[in-house]
């Protein structure tokens, strides 16, 4: 299977360095995706819990654009700028993902990015 780039205009443009989502080897690899407003690019959200809707907003247009959905996502990485936020984001996460959740793993946003809270990056079945 070859690899092929994954775009939708439905979730923000990615700077020049990294592609939305790559699809290869029967995986769907979605980059890091922030809290995002598609149209403006415009941080969406003050609180965890509005943020990560975004963001899981952004991430299931990408996976419906390359024939995928939530429901096949094997894996998430949450990145935080808080770690008391990570509450409300699992009180949000709970409601994308009521049974049988991906394996996840969490981090520590390496950089301050003014107003954001969160990232999320998946890979699902493809």
């Amino acid at each position: 299977m070859a690899r092929r780039i994954v775009f939708t205009s439905k979730a923000p443009k990615p700077p020049l360095t990294y592609s939305q989502a790559v699809k290869a080897a029967g995986l769907l690899f979605v980059s890091g995706t922030a809290p995002q407003n598609p149209e403006t690019g415009t941080i969406t959200g003050t609180t965890i819990q509005e943020q990560t809707r975004q963001c899981l907003e952004n991430i299931q247009a990408i996976l419906e654009e390359a024939r995928s959905s939530l429901d096949k996502v094997v894996s998430a990485t949450v990145v935080l700028a808080e770690e008391d936020d990570f509450t409300g984001m699992n009180e949000e996460w709970l409601k994308w993902f009521p049974s049988d959740p991906p394996a996840r793993q969490g981090a520590k946003l390496p950089v301050k990015v003014p107003g954001l809270k969160i990232s999320i990056a998946v890979i699902a079945e493809a």
